[in-house]
């Protein structure tokens, strides 16, 4: 009986386990970014290798900025969701790029094929602060993450395991002077996506500086 109770106590344990995983309380908490912590950071193209202020991307016409986890498919998958918002964001002259938070073998070069702007790599990790969110390994046990996964895999996208991928990232929409920061998206778990009809609404709001 007493090996039968630990059992079942173990049993037990493991499935209170995954059932807190697959709440919103171990979901990672972090602070909203203020626009003077993004525009400060320092953004190397990858492109030219030129290093520039990250405040020079939206402070004439805005910019839609796609803070990369890693360069694998669940967010090559949300590239090409906000690439197909490409059109509509030229004819509103608001460009979209997105940052790495590293350059690790060909990642991003095997990148670039879904995302339809210019990459940078963001080394101090401003985009993915000011206190940044991490999901462990816990986040393999949630089941929204697995059904992010099959999701991507039946789209077709295919996996890049490379370089650090538990700091969440997201997306932000942000505008010249100081319309600041109209859209902050903060990826809550592996594969949690931005809605583009959101993306596409803030973009809009967008006022071009003169």
């Amino acid at each position: 009986m007493g090996m039968w109770s630990l059992g079942i106590g173990a049993v037990g344990a493991a499935l209170a386990g995954i059932f807190l995983a697959n709440t919103d309380m171990c979901l990672p908490k972090g602070a909203s970014a203020s626009l003077e912590h993004l525009e400060d950071a320092d953004l190397r193209s990858t492109t030219d290798g030129k290093v520039i202020k990250a405040k020079s991307l939206w402070e004439k016409n805005g910019a839609v900025v796609m803070a990369v986890r890693r360069p694998g498919f669940l967010c090559r998958e949300e590239a090409s969701e906000l690439s197909s918002l490409k059109p509509q964001l030229e004819e509103l002259g608001v460009p979209l790029v997105a940052v790495v938070k590293e350059n690790v073998g060909s990642e991003i070069q095997d990148f670039r094929p879904h995302f339809a702007g210019d990459i940078y790599i963001d080394e101090m990790k401003h985009f993915y602060g000011p206190l940044q969110r991490k999901m462990g390994g816990l986040g393999f046990i949630r089941l929204g993450v697995w059904q992010n996964f099959i999701r991507a895999w039946r789209s077709g996208y295919q996996g890049n395991m490379q370089g650090e991928g538990f700091i969440l990232g997201g997306v932000f929409v942000i505008g010249p002077g100081d319309q600041g920061i109209l859209l902050e998206h903060k990826e809550k778990q592996f594969g949690d996506k931005v809605d583009i009809a959101d993306v596409l609404k803030a973009a809009q709001k967008i006022v071009s500086a003169k």
